[in-house]
């Protein structure tokens, strides 16, 4: 039998309960849990703010974990065939169709209606999809990556979720050499930004948020400079952005925060002919309001909104860890490491902001 903490509802406390271990069907595999994050899509699912979420479920969308059982042979995009022993992690979303509109036509594979996200769109009676398990069962045609020896299991999980989806969002914000950059937001997907722009190659980095210890951790993620939102309100911290770029604003600026109040702020503090890219709106946390005229179209401003991530962010992410990974302290990211049986303590660290990442180890005694 395998433990796995399950949501049954949410603003319900999450239960340990026992699974048999996984049937496998050719090409499956399944990994023992070594990490698993707890992120604030977590806390969302804890609240019932993710819509046609099929509950109970084991939550857990971003994992690393030891290859334990493999079906078959199973290969990366490369042609190797996967060993057992070998340390992976695991693209979370699965079934994406290949053939809908937004799939072939947009090449938009995150707008999927078809896509299912482990830890989040399965259901426990599905069998364990989720990352707070002993075991997770991978499907036939999940995308498994390897960390190979460059990378520690800390590393990867440190950044975890955001390390991926503030990839996305640095790419598609379209960062040049020299451009300055505001990052609003300094949890795991503000941090990570903060990282990716400099590596893309922002002159000067201003991080924006609080509490203290994540803004300490901008900059050794590579900040120049940081902002406390607890300490400035909306005008003085345009102020302040002002001072630090010559009176225009930032070329682009970045919303991690999940905020709504962020954006209209965001597009303000952005230069004229700026970029402004929205990625820390995960749930329908309510409306603003702001001026058409003169915050978009006498701006002149771009507006960028980023969904999720695919394949090709992870990968690419992951290689540039391996790359970097000297350079910036990804797995001081991690504040806490918690057992299967203290889960719910490390989701109220999450939703308290007492932790910058908390991760889960399953097998941990």
């Amino acid at each position: 039998m395998v433990k796995a903490a399950v949501l049954k509802k949410p603003m319900t406390e999450v239960e340990i309960e026992e699974f048999p271990y996984p049937v496998m069907e050719e090409g499956s595999v399944t990994l023992r849990t070594i990490f698993s994050e707890v992120c604030g899509t977590d806390v969302h699912l804890m609240h019932g703010r993710l819509a046609e979420v099929p509950y109970p479920i084991i939550p857990g969308h971003i994992n690393v974990g030891t290859i334990e059982k493999i079906a078959g042979t199973v290969r990366d995009m490369e042609g190797r065939a996967y060993q057992e022993g070998e340390i992976v992690t695991f693209f979370d979303v699965h079934e994406t169709c290949n053939e809908c509109w937004y799939c072939l036509v947009a090449k938009a594979t995150t707008r999927c209606p078809n896509r299912k996200v482990y830890g989040i769109t399965y259901s426990s009676d599905s069998g364990l999809l989720g990352g707070w398990s002993e075991v997770i069962y991978l499907k036939p045609g999940v995308k498994i990556v390897s960390l190979g020896e460059d990378i520690t299991p800390e590393m990867f999980i440190g950044g975890g979720c955001g390390l991926v989806t503030s990839f996305h969002a640095v790419e598609r914000s379209g960062i040049k050499l020299d451009d300055t950059v505001v990052i609003q937001g300094t949890g795991p997907v503000g941090l990570c930004a903060v990282t990716w722009s400099r590596l893309a190659g922002a002159n000067k980095i201003i991080a924006v948020g609080a509490p203290k210890l994540r803004l300490d951790m901008a900059l050794k993620m590579g900040a120049d400079e940081v902002i406390d939102i607890e300490k400035l309100d909306p005008d003085d911290r345009l102020s302040r952005i002002l001072d630090l770029t010559s009176g225009r604003g930032p070329d682009v600026t970045i919303e991690c925060s999940g905020n709504p109040d962020a954006v209209p702020e965001g597009m303000q503090i952005t230069r004229d002919g700026g970029t402004y890219l929205i990625v820390g709106q995960y749930t329908n946390a309510g409306d603003v309001s702001f001026n058409p005229h003169l915050d978009i179209n006498k701006k002149h401003l771009t507006i960028l909104g980023c969904w999720g991530f695919d394949f090709s962010h992870i990968n690419k992410a992951i290689n540039m860890l391996k790359r970097h990974k000297d350079n910036f302290p990804w797995e001081q990211l991690i504040s806490k490491k918690y057992s299967l049986e203290s889960i719910n303590a490390a989701l109220k660290a999450v939703e308290k902001h007492e932790v910058i990442k908390a991760v889960v180890e399953p097998n941990k005694k």
